[in-house]
């Protein structure tokens, strides 16, 4: 349950404009000023209430010729869990050969985002 509060301000990123979307949270009801499109409600309401970051790095890569594979998580883990996943990417080998998208872990930590490889790698 949220609490209630006024004049918040939360730059949207949905798009480039980035406005300044200033809310108010009120027994159960939202209101919004300055958003210039529909999306930016819906984005600030997920941002105060369950803000989440999709994760890009790098975990190692064993018989390629980087040492690094980059990778993604496929959607937004919830921000109070970026350093555990983090440290757990930390944790991660991989072998060549690896394709683009291929999964490297599924469900990571139960947050039902999956972590995938943005660069393909051939056994060296």
């Amino acid at each position: 349950m949220m609490n209630n509060f006024q004049d918040k301000e939360v730059i949207c990123i949905v798009c480039p404009k980035g406005c300044h979307v200033k809310t108010s949270y009120y027994d159960g009801k939202w209101s919004f000023k300055y958003n210039e499109c529909q999306r930016g409600p819906e984005y600030v309401k997920k941002e105060l209430t369950n803000p989440t970051r999709v994760i890009t790095s790098t975990v190692v890569i064993e018989d390629a010729i980087d040492r690094r594979l980059p990778i993604y998580t496929n959607g937004g883990v919830p921000k109070d869990m970026i350093f555990d996943v983090m440290k757990e990417l930390s944790k991660i080998r991989v072998s060549a050969p690896i394709k683009m998208n291929d999964l490297i872990i599924e469900n990571i930590l139960d947050t039902g985002i999956d972590v995938l490889a943005s660069k393909t790698y051939e056994k060296k």
